[in-house]
């Protein structure tokens, strides 16, 4: 048998109206009668129904999460610490994925607007629809959080990671082992392989490099690019192509080249070095362990589900933008240039 909220007012002694104040909170009941409906509420196992509930409070309490992919572990990670930060606050989450695609992006956060959700967080959304002032103008209509690596927009509440400042540090590591042809390993359409690529080209150019070399592997949001990326690499690495080191956008790329090398029986590090990005658990389980970036991802999502329920809860609507710094964390995957890893590569 369904418990109604009518058997609820009956155990109570108390009427309809009142058990749904205690329930709904929205208006004050004396501690002695709330004490009273949550015991019925506890004996007689009532569950609210949460659709009523939300027509009444305007409010869902739930957060619509939007990612370009859901098989990147930098992703995951992310998500699954804003996930435990809702749920501590009574809130959940619906995720979302939008394969980077800029119109299915829109299409998934028009159903979370239909779906009369408190929020939204938007990580590494689509450069177009960045640029394009979609995200701009969505952040009048609902609490919004963008997740990216660029520190520059200033048209709606962001949290970025300093990817500027972890490539640097990874391009200047690979210098001062020794390597002078490094290669550079990137996805389609993002913002942070952009960024990444200026800095590449930057570092050859301030450097006097002559060897310059990228590569692009496509979609690089999930874990097909490991497969797409092996491949690449290996047909690079059969005509000596990839240089002496290899800094990739992400774990998931370093992990395809890693492949590609211990198929061709070539070693990482003694005859190539590779650097990784993002600091996944994939960095940590690979042989040898991965040199990569550590973007504090777990601390990102604690703070954007904190912020955004502030936000949520009228506290203030503006957080302009918080950027956390990023960190190279040194595996084994990278060691000094040989004259056999040079005459090798």
């Amino acid at each position: 048998m369904v418990v109604t909220i009518r058997d609820v007012a009956k155990e109570a002694g108390v009427s309809i109206a009142t058990v749904s104040r205690v329930i709904n909170n929205n208006y004050p009941v004396k501690e002695e009668t709330r004490e009273k409906i949550e015991r019925a509420i506890e004996k007689l196992g009532y569950v609210p129904n949460e659709i009523a509930r939300s027509l009444i409070l305007k409010s869902t309490s739930t957060i619509g999460i939007v990612v370009p992919g859901i098989t990147n572990l930098f992703f995951s990670t992310m998500v699954e610490e804003i996930n435990r930060t809702l749920i501590s606050k009574g809130f959940t989450m619906s995720l979302y994925s939008t394969e980077g695609d800029s119109n299915m992006e829109k299409i998934v956060v028009n159903s979370i607007m239909s779906r009369n959700m408190d929020g939204i967080i938007a990580i590494d959304p689509s450069i177009e629809n960045l640029e394009n002032g979609y995200f701009k103008e969505l952040s009048k209509q609902i609490p919004l959080i963008i997740i990216n690596a660029n520190t520059d927009m200033n048209n709606f509440n962001s949290i970025s990671y300093d990817e500027s400042v972890g490539a640097k540090k990874a391009f200047e590591y690979l210098f001062e082992l020794g390597h002078r042809r490094i290669s550079f390993i990137r996805g389609d359409k993002s913002l942070s392989y952009d960024l990444k690529e200026g800095l590449y080209r930057k570092f050859i150019q301030e450097n006097k490099l002559e060897f310059e070399n990228i590569i692009s592997v496509g979609m690089g949001n999930s874990a097909e690019v490991i497969e797409k990326t092996g491949r690449v690499c290996e047909e690079l690495l059969k005509i000596g192509n990839m240089g002496t080191a290899v800094f990739a956008c992400n774990d998931l790329m370093a992990v395809g080249l890693i492949n590609a090398c211990s198929k061709l029986n070539i070693r990482v590090p003694e005859d190539i070095s590779v650097v990784g990005f993002d600091n996944t658990l994939l960095s940590k389980i690979t042989h040898p362990q991965i040199t990569t970036v550590d973007l504090k991802m777990k601390r990102i999502g604690r703070t954007a589900a904190t912020e955004l329920f502030k936000m949520i809860n009228g506290k203030y609507t503006k957080i302009d933008k918080i950027v956390y710094d990023t960190k190279l964390i040194v595996r084994k995957s990278c060691s000094e240039i040989t004259e056999a890893g040079e005459d090798a590569r």
